[in-house]
């Protein structure tokens, strides 16, 4: 009995792993467990998400810590080590092995390992459902009995069958408490006389080290060690005869290899396979195989060799579609209140310091990025229809062969399409590749697929100037993204990341229909982070951009606003006295933004971007995109002062765009490209060197904005000559 799990049971808090095979339905099971009640983390060390949930039933607090999910404890990806970390060194008080009840077999691979590590293990036969609609049935008391752990059926996307596995971790811990030593498992598979022989006399050999036996269960370690585990040999070090251990486990090995002619890791794992297989006949009876599958019927169109890939396309195509067609209301709903709420700050409050920080600054510059909110809503929420129905899995075989032309792996596709999304987590469902070569390009070429934080600024760019065609822009923005991250994969894999790229395996989960509380959460989440995003940097972004634009004071010469005058007159001879004043109130607050801080600033840097088309407004927004790329969009909504102080209306920043010379339909393409291509946000860069280093981190910047000056200055200038 562990002292952690009696702690744990006093205090009224069990700390419970919720682990299995991916596509088992955890996620969907660890929802229903926690509810809303769950928070987002990083496991020490790693950058691999964790998310941590609590329950509390009959006085008893159950916290859930939702494991990455694995096929197996010999881990090579990064995620698998996570999970074996996890549960080796954090000593969790419980195991829920979470397994598909479609496809038992496969799934009881990892629990009869699970059941090995002395931690007890309760199994949730998820999905029980589709199993059932499948004719399959599932005797989990015969199961229970043949495997000497107790399972329950669950539906975790419907939320069945918890009360019933909770019952289950309640008695294990009950069983477990009443046990006398240390907290070894009652049951687990032999492997048969031969290979029994060959474990004993190496669980006692670890055994002798009594200090070293409570850190690692003796009988996994074991059977690691004849599996040629490199891990495991990497934790027998700290053993105190650890040559003497290694020794005998050494020459077990070799004998099982020579008395079986196949590698030991092999014999393993037949006999598990062997016991999985007993074990599914005493349980497990088919009924009826339904001559007709859904799946399979789909699946002849969707993963056919000729129209995947197109079909791919045509998805896409049509999720911006419904994105820019659904959208284009509330957004504009949005842009009006944010104007009638500046109209009426500057009726209400007095002229000043304030009123000029709340309307140019707050307004003018959150007030743009909390406009394409409902464009962030849709986009995710068909994003995360896509993903929960099953499709996502289809995306990556249909591009696998595709992507292996470029070098990369076909599980790339994952990460690939999550940076649609946001870099952040891209960058860290890398590290479910396997070969750190793999991880490494598919992680540098990421920023290029174009973010949600970078989506206002196409949009805000497609629709101010390719109205009829904002959606065609946009997607054809995010084709440029996709091909510069194929391309640059194919050079990087030819060069200094020269290698094979990894065998591609991984299984098609079967369509599903999603729950709208699972797709309403995913929509939340991403949705909460973009406002949070807005409330915090974007808003602190926004008031320092207001700053620099508003200081030092700047008023033109009495002289200079004569000459301005007379000039106004004489071009316009029909202008009235209110025309004449809005047009000198004009040419004063852009003298002012030209004088100030902001002004000084841009004009320094501009020769850098003049190449690109660029004036020194359009520099300053795209170097305060490093911070985050929305604040591009806040920092034009101030420095085009959309409805500034003294406005007689409230244009949109839309409008305000269109009606500057400095702008142009060639422009703002080129503006989108650069703002695609350049290096991705802080959090972005600093999750970059946090996976791959400091040394990989400035090769990445370096890469993104030579390849973006580049590029854009290659567009703009052929543009230029073809007349654009």
């Amino acid at each position: 009995m562990s002292a952690e799990l009696k702690e744990g049971a006093e205090r009224g808090c069990l700390r419970i792993a919720l682990a299995g095979n991916p596509n088992a339905g955890k996620t969907s099971l660890f929802n229903a467990l926690t509810g809303a009640h769950h928070k987002v983390g990083n496991y020490p060390g790693v950058t691999v998400e964790k998310r941590e949930g609590s329950r509390f039933r009959r006085g008893r607090e159950y916290r859930f810590i939702d494991l990455p999910g694995i096929y197996s404890l010999t881990a090579y990806s990064i995620d698998e080590v996570v999970a074996r970390d996890f549960l080796l060194d954090e000593r969790p008080d419980l195991i829920i092995d979470v397994l598909d009840s479609t496809n038992l077999e496969r799934n009881l691979y990892l629990c009869l390992q699970f059941q090995e590590l002395g931690i007890p293990v309760v199994g949730a036969l998820n999905m029980s459902d589709e199993a059932e609609a499948k004719g399959i049935r599932i005797d989990e008391k015969a199961l229970t009995a043949v495997l000497g752990l107790p399972m329950t059926k669950t539906v975790g996307t419907k939320g069945s069958g918890l009360d019933a596995l909770l019952d289950l971790v309640d008695a294990a811990v009950e069983t477990e408490l009443s046990l006398a030593g240390p907290g070894r498992p009652t049951r687990s598979i032999r492997y048969g006389d031969e290979i029994e022989a060959r474990i004993e006399p190496i669980e006692e050999a670890i055994a002798s080290d009594p200090e070293f036996a409570l850190r690692f269960p003796t009988r996994w370690l074991a059977v690691k060690l004849l599996e040629k585990d490199a891990n495991a040999y990497e934790r027998l070090a700290a053993h105190r005869d650890a040559a003497r251990v290694e020794g005998l486990a050494k020459a077990a090995t070799a004998w099982i290899e020579r008395h079986h002619a196949k590698d030991a890791e092999i014999v393993v794992s037949e006999q598990r396979y062997g016991y999985i297989r007993g074990a599914a006949r005493e349980s497990v009876k088919i009924a009826r195989r339904p001559d007709f599958s859904v799946t399979e019927a789909i699946d002849k169109v969707i993963m056919n060799r000729f129209l995947a890939l197109p079909i791919f396309v045509g998805v896409l195509w049509a999720l911006f579609q419904l994105t820019f067609s659904i959208g284009a209301y509330p957004q504009a709903w949005l842009e009006s209140l944010f104007g009638w709420l500046s109209l009426t700050l500057q009726s209400a409050l007095p002229q000043g310091l304030f009123r000029s920080l709340l309307v140019d600054g707050i307004i003018g510059g959150v007030g743009g990025v909390f406009s394409f909110v409902p464009l962030i809503v849709i986009l995710f929420f068909l994003l995360s229809l896509l993903e929960d129905i099953g499709y996502m899995s289809r995306a990556a075989f249909a591009t696998d062969k595709f992507l292996h032309a470029f070098g990369l792996h076909g599980q790339s596709i994952f990460p690939m399409i999550l940076g649609f999304g946001c870099s952040v987590p891209a960058i860290m469902a890398a590290r479910t590749l396997k070969s750190r070569r793999d991880r490494i390009v598919t992680i540098l070429v990421i920023p290029f697929m174009s973010c949600g934080a970078k989506l206002p600024v196409h949009v805000l760019l497609a629709a101010a100037f390719f109205p009829r065609h904002a959606a065609s822009v946009v997607m054809a923005i995010y084709a440029i993204g996709v091909l510069l991250s194929l391309v640059s994969s194919f050079v990087l894999k030819k060069t200094i990341l020269r290698g094979d790229p990894t065998p591609f395996v991984m299984e098609l989960p079967p369509y599903r229909a999603p729950t709208l509380s699972g797709l309403l959460w995913h929509v939340w989440e991403k949705t909460w982070q973009y406002m949070k995003k807005a409330g915090t940097v974007i808003l602190a972004s926004s008031i320092l951009i207001w700053a620099i634009t508003s200081f030092p004071k700047y008023s033109i010469p009495q002289a200079e606003l004569d000459s301005l005058a007379q000039s106004y007159q004489v071009s316009h001879p029909g202008a009235g006295k209110p025309q004449l004043e809005a047009y000198l109130k004009a040419s004063s607050a852009e003298a002012g933004l030209e004088h100030s801080a902001a002004g000084q600033i841009g004009k320094f840097i501009v020769p850098a971007f003049r190449p690109l088309g660029f004036d020194w407004k359009i520099s300053v927004a795209t170097i305060t995109g490093v911070a985050a790329k929305e604040v591009i969009v806040s920092t034009m909504g101030i420095l085009y002062r959309v409805g500034a102080e003294g406005s007689a209306e409230s244009a949109s920043l839309r409008q305000a765009l269109r009606s500057d010379s400095a702008f142009s339909p060639l422009i703002a393409f080129v503006l989108m490209l650069f703002v695609l291509i350049i290096p991705p946000c802080l959090a972005a860069l600093a999750t970059i060197k946090a996976e791959l280093g400091w040394a990989w981190l400035g090769f990445a910047i370096s890469f993104m904005f030579i390849l973006g000056w580049s590029l854009s200055m290659g567009v703009f200038q052929i543009g230029t000559l073809i007349g654009g």
